[in-house]
């Protein structure tokens, strides 16, 4: 077992229930987002095993942290939206550099590339031009709301696993977003189960999309990872703050975002 992964899954988890801000694009962050789709890939094989060693940690992470942290997502979002979402902004401007490490953009790199970062950009930030709302909860529950909810979860976790687009965005936009944070921090288990199920076959579907392309066209597929994680930066952006006060707090907030990701990047990368 990766047991380290545990601390990954963490992060992971704590920006996959923000919306706005992908698991995907964490994952990059720390290094491991080839292994990760080919582990999710490698289930079926013969070595399950060993992807299940390195799975396994990253889910007990992925868990603890939107279990746990999902009341104090809310609390933070509820009163200090702003700050909050400068220090993400900081944490995905800060990837960039190990994006494009990654890629071995400076060398790889060719016109048709920046064609389809372009390309990547656009598609996330005109999801800026949405003006989504987090619903309201959803108190009768009926056959129809679980479809629902099992379909929500396959789209946002499709979406969840695809760097700069995030899977609470797509809860969002939906409108079950309220719907699911309500039953984590309540522990209904039949919404949650429901959900969980469409979020694994969502999961499993979307990463063999993606470790095909990888395999295939590396240099292209992360051209266009490239683009979704600055693209998704137009849709995390909340506006100027509008008092001194909030400025200097999201100032900080993004600073400490920027030097965690460098953190992050000098620990992950150099090893």
């Amino acid at each position: 077992m990766e047991w380290k992964n545990i601390y990954r899954g963490l992060i992971m988890g704590v920006s996959d229930v923000i919306p706005g801000v992908s698991g995907g694009t964490i994952a990059v962050l720390l290094g491991i987002y080839d292994r990760l789709i080919a582990a999710i890939n490698g289930l079926l094989s013969k070595e399950w095993k060993k992807h299940l060693g390195f799975l396994i940690p990253l889910g007990v992470g992925v868990l603890t942290a939107i279990f746990l942290l999902a009341n104090v997502i809310e609390w933070l979002f509820a009163h200090y939206p702003g700050p909050t979402k400068f220090f993400f902004l900081g944490l995905i401007l800060g990837v960039l550099p190990y994006l494009f490490y990654k890629a071995d953009a400076k060398y790889a790199f060719k016109g048709n590339h920046y064609v389809l970062l372009v390309i990547g950009i656009v598609v996330v930030a005109s999801m800026a031009f949405f003006n989504p709302n987090e619903g309201t909860v959803i108190e009768d529950v009926t056959g129809s709301t679980y479809v629902l909810l099992f379909f929500s979860g396959f789209i946002a976790s499709s979406a969840m696993i695809i760097p700069g687009i995030s899977g609470s965005f797509m809860l969002l936009l939906i409108g079950v977003y309220a719907t699911i944070i309500s039953a984590i921090s309540n522990l209904q288990l039949d919404i949650i189960a429901v959900t969980g199920i469409g979020i694994v076959l969502g999961i499993l579907v979307m990463s063999k999309v993606i470790n095909f392309f990888l395999n295939n066209y590396y240099t292209g597929t992360f051209a266009i990872i490239i683009g979704l994680v600055i693209g998704s930066v137009f849709v995390v952006f909340p506006g100027w703050p509008t008092t001194t006060s909030m400025l200097l707090l999201s100032v900080v907030t993004f600073a400490v975002g920027l030097f965690a990701a460098y953190l992050l990047g000098r620990i992950e990368y150099e090893e």
